[in-house]
């Protein structure tokens, strides 16, 4: 294969190979106007359970839910009851603890949503040592090629601030979300012909040849670059690397047939519609082991007619402390809590050797937005279910001062639990206690 090199005229510098050109970062040694790779990358490991798993699923919220009636007035395990809350106690009192007091530190509204799963920032990521990875997407890390899909993130793209942006990579990149039950379902269950099979093993074997050959040629540029450039393009070889493992992934699953649907396929019907359809299938996708990490954002195309309210949801978490505003907007949300419920007794109802489902599944249910009418990122609501934990207890932390606890000393005992040996996850200071 021809040598790379700089096309000098438009001061560009791509990778060739079988006819395929694939654009490095920028490099100072190349000249300024180059063109920026677009990769997507998943960091895979082989460190995976096999055996009776523990899985993670979470579900987060862009607008958060309406304090005064998402938190309890009394703490510990004789909490009383709020609003928003009953339809998951009712059932489930035991197998959840409620918190408040947590949040990430940060500030920004609705683009603070975003770092709900990973404690930071996408703007302040470069500072930090994994980036602005979300909890889900470092578990998926050590999933490697145990299960079909690392993870699985569901949501839209509609709406506020371009869709659903709560999972990230190491590398951060957003992880785009399957936006339906229907995509879903085909994603899960739905086999390609036998002559659709071999011409996508072809497809896939290509893909990896041609990594292999853009990794070539990039090797031989380095002595070719300064030692500044040498670093962006090692880490260059490390996103070529990653993008090859999930390659190898998807061939190795290829070859496996996807598992019997136990329902007809679902037709998309709108978010509010689709939501107890993606539940269902979630707790599929976890009881069959498809994958141990799912997640589910409620954002944009959250259609609030559905219900019989007839203003749109992220106006309605601008309410103004007007009462029908308020009386609207905790409708929308006490659904959003009773589908939630839902879900925890589908999970509870599966067997799952030594226990149910949901004793091997954490569930993270709460929102990155504390206060949708101020739009503040402060004391978010956060329930945790299943997963073994000690449950049953309303925690109410301090919102400031040196006992604060930050929402990270959470996700390190997720991780912890999850079978990561981790101490640290953004900017935690330990596990969370009393859990």
């Amino acid at each position: 294969m021809p040598t790379s090199r700089p096309d000098l005229a438009g001061r560009r510098f791509f990778l060739r190979a079988t006819g395929v050109r694939l654009a490095l970062p920028i490099l100072d040694s190349l000249g300024a106007n180059v063109v920026r790779s677009g990769l997507a990358v998943t960091a895979l490991s082989a460190n995976a359970k096999t055996v009776r798993p523990m899985r993670m699923a979470a579900i987060g919220n862009a607008f958060g839910f309406y304090a005064q009636q998402f938190f309890p007035q009394t703490t510990g395990a004789n909490y009383d009851t709020p609003h928003l809350l009953e339809p998951v106690a009712k059932e489930h009192r035991k197998d959840i603890s409620v918190f408040s007091g947590l949040d990430h530190g940060v500030k920004g509204g609705h683009f603070a949503v975003h770092s709900f799963l990973s404690g930071v920032r996408q703007v302040d990521a470069k500072g930090m040592p994994d980036g602005n990875i979300s909890i889900d997407q470092r578990a998926a890390e050590t999933v490697g090629g145990a299960t079909r899909f690392p993870s699985l993130t569901l949501g839209s793209e509609e709406g506020l601030h371009g869709g659903c942006m709560m999972c990230w990579t190491r590398s951060g990149t957003r992880v785009n979300p399957i936006q339906g039950p229907r995509e879903l379902f085909r994603k899960l269950f739905v086999n390609e012909s036998e002559a659709g099979l071999a011409a996508a093993k072809d497809r896939l074997q290509l893909q990896g040849s041609i990594l292999d050959a853009v990794h070539g040629d990039a090797k031989s540029l380095k002595n070719r670059l300064g030692a500044r450039d040498q670093q962006k393009l090692d880490e260059y070889f490390t996103s070529v690397r990653d993008v090859e493992k999930v390659l190898e992934l998807r061939q190795k699953w290829a070859n496996v047939p996807k598992p019997n649907a136990p329902m007809l396929e679902p037709e998309n019907r709108g978010l509010v519609n689709d939501i107890p359809v993606l539940y269902d299938l979630m707790a599929l996708v976890l009881q069959t082991d498809s994958t141990r990490i799912a997640t589910l954002e409620i954002a944009g195309g959250f259609e609030a007619s559905v219900l019989g309210v007839r203003k749109e949801y992220h106006a309605l978490s601008h309410h103004g402390q007007a009462p029908e505003a308020i009386e609207l907007l905790v409708k929308l949300e006490r659904y959003q809590s009773e589908q939630f419920a839902r879900f925890l007794t589908k999970l509870k109802s599966i067997d799952d050797g030594d226990g149910t489902l949901l004793d091997h599944t954490m569930v993270l249910f709460g929102s990155g937005m504390g206060n949708g009418n101020a739009h503040t990122n402060l004391n978010l609501p956060v329930v945790l279910a299943g997963g073994g934990f000690k449950h049953g207890q309303y925690h109410a932390f301090p919102t400031s001062g040196l006992n604060k606890q930050p929402l990270s000393n959470l996700f390190v005992s997720m991780l912890q639990r999850f079978g990561i040996e981790q101490q640290k996850f953004a900017l935690s200071t330990g596990t969370l206690r009393g859990i």
